[in-house]
């Protein structure tokens, strides 16, 4: 619903941050490249990626998101892929693959500092994420944007009973409920089974767990860059 207009029923906007307001995917996109290069001796590149991702799918529910949760199934697949002949120098290399992810210097997505600054001075803003609390408070503090929200929720899940706790705290009905976010399964699809809206950024790069099947929604727009939503408020850059 591209000609759609959100003004006064919108009384809430939640940002997703990895991937919406700064680069992270790209990171572990490359850590996966550099581990498939390490495995090159036991496997091709196809399988070791595919087991490595097979791994973390497996440790979700236990580990959750983030770096710490990904240097563990880097151990735990190349110690699967050599059939446990990883010498300790190897197993450290994994390791120290891992913590790469960790502290990358924060890239902010193009103007994500004008598209906030804006809709700062109309709505109240929420920046929604998931993941390991300690990694995620870090990247926030580090990006500078922090000061842009009223109110920041850091889950170790994205779904539709989570964000319906958050909105019935803030005290705002779904109707009343926009987010915005670049992962259809976690930033989207939640909050359109709450009866909320949504605009659907997708990133360049997708970690293979987020990717589902898309639909199209009558309280969902679809855009290619953030700095295209704007016009979608009647708001104008000057």
């Amino acid at each position: 619903m591209q000609n759609r207009k959100f003004n006064s029923e919108i009384k809430l906007i939640a940002f997703d941050a990895d991937d919406t307001l700064w680069v992270n995917e790209y990171h572990y996109r490359r850590a996966e490249e550099n581990f498939a290069e390490l495995m090159s001796i036991w496997c091709d590149k196809k399988t070791a990626i595919d087991v490595l991702l097979k791994k973390e799918k497996e440790n979700l529910p236990l580990l959750g998101y983030g770096s710490k949760a990904f240097i563990i199934a880097l151990v735990e697949s190349g110690i699967e892929i050599s059939r446990g002949n990883l010498l300790n120098e190897e197993i450290t290399d994994l390791i120290e693959l891992g913590k790469s992810t960790i502290g990358q210097e924060i890239e902010l997505l193009p103007n994500v500092k004008e598209v906030l600054e804006t809709l700062q001075n109309r709505y109240p803003l929420l920046l929604a994420t998931k993941g390991d609390l300690k990694e995620q408070e870090s990247k926030i503090e580090r990006s500078g944007l922090k000061k842009y929200f009223n109110h920041v929720e850091i889950m170790s899940e994205k779904e539709s009973d989570r964000y319906l706790n958050i909105i019935e705290k803030l005290r705002v009905e779904p109707q009343n409920f926009l987010m915005i976010g670049n992962s259809f399964k976690s930033d989207i699809l939640p909050v359109l089974e709450i009866g909320g809206n949504a605009i659907y950024i997708p990133a360049e790069i997708t970690w293979a767990h987020e990717i589902v099947e898309e639909k199209e929604h009558p309280n969902l727009i679809k855009t290619d860059s953030l700095n295209k939503i704007l016009p979608f408020f009647n708001i104008h850059k000057s």
